[in-house]
């Protein structure tokens, strides 16, 4: 069964087509970073403005790449969940389009567990062998969610965030230190080969599986002071590169060890078989190789290109969706505030 996923949840213009929920055929992204950089985070209606102007030229790139044409696709899969509703509405209505134009099966999905399943994309078949509980750690711009996976479809929330999202704190700390956008790759760049001893607190929140950045972020911003860094916004007085990229590794190095932690504690407690990330986050170098390093069971992580937003997660998604029966109707809504588990 050929899938073709659509993606417009944030600002990303996505669409990819893939086969049987497991082999990917095509997979194109639009990224809008340029547009928002000037403004230092998404700005919804510029996002939406663009995903309209792009949408159906990304699904027939997708299609081409694919060696596929419309009439190859069994069935049309869009992210109606959680997400920017002005995005959002942009791809439902593309897919509600298609389906109806077709005459195929719709299938809405929920942006989460697209990321949960990005790691079912061209990954070895022993992976998706070992069998459930499997402990899924999202972390994004606007999520960090610990779940359990206790079957196909089925979840239970474990903890999240009490404040800041992993990929969010990410983006203010970049700010904070004079960096680009977004803030996660440029936190990574900066803090490359540093390995001072600069140390930053973190919020375990014992006897939580939640998580909480914002005293994390506090904590920066008072360290950031105290070396002489510009405030935000002010850049008439002379950057230390040195303490940039020192307080960058001593801000990553919290994020993840705290993540990495609480992930596979979560897991221990639980009794899962295996742990899967998903998530932008989770495309971090360091968070990859802490959590691989630390663990004493399989750990899951798609590639990098299917960490962040795309629309192969969200037809693999809908792949086993559909396996069940499960199927949208085409007054399918949009849910800003989607949840999973």
């Amino acid at each position: 069964m050929k899938i073709l996923g659509i993606e417009t949840s944030c600002d990303e213009t996505a669409a990819a087509v893939v086969e049987d929920g497991r082999f990917l055929l095509s997979n194109v992204v639009s990224s809008q970073v340029d547009i928002h950089r000037r403004y230092g985070g998404v700005v919804p209606e510029l996002a939406s403005r663009q995903h309209v102007l792009e949408v159906m030229p990304i699904v027939s790139m997708a299609l081409e790449e694919a060696g596929a044409t419309l009439e190859d696709i069994e069935a049309v899969a869009v992210t109606h969940g959680p997400g920017l509703a002005g995005a959002l509405v942009v791809g439902v209505n593309a897919a509600k389009g298609l389906a109806l134009a077709l005459d195929l099966p719709l299938v809405g999905v929920n942006h989460l567990e697209g990321h949960v399943y990005a790691a079912w994309l061209d990954a070895a078949p022993h992976d998706h062998e070992l069998g459930f509980p499997l402990l899924c750690l999202i972390a994004s711009g606007g999520h960090t969610d610990l779940l359990i996976m206790e079957g196909h479809g089925r979840y239970r929330l474990l903890g999240r965030t009490r404040d800041d999202a992993a990929g969010e704190a990410f983006d203010k700390a970049a700010r904070l230190l004079g960096l680009g956008f977004p803030g996660g790759p440029e936190i990574q760049r900066v803090a490359e080969g540093v390995n001072g001893a600069e140390r930053l607190p973190r919020a375990w929140l014992r006897g939580s599986h939640d998580f909480s950045f914002s005293g994390l972020k506090t904590a920066l911003l008072h360290k950031a002071q105290a070396a002489f860094l510009y405030p935000p916004g002010e850049r008439g007085r002379e950057t230390d590169d040195a303490a940039v990229r020192e307080l960058a590794a001593a801000f990553q190095d919290s994020v993840v060890d705290v993540l990495a932690a609480k992930t596979l504690a979560a897991a221990a407690e639980h009794g899962a078989r295996g742990v899967v990330l998903g998530g932008g986050v989770t495309a971090n170098a360091l968070l990859r190789a802490t959590i691989r390093a630390r663990a004493g069971l399989p750990v899951i992580i798609p590639a990098p290109r299917l960490c962040t937003d795309n629309g192969a997660m969200v037809a693999a998604c809908a792949h086993f969706h559909l396996s069940r029966g499960r199927e949208s109707a085409l007054d399918l809504e949009v849910d800003p505030s989607l949840t999973l588990g």
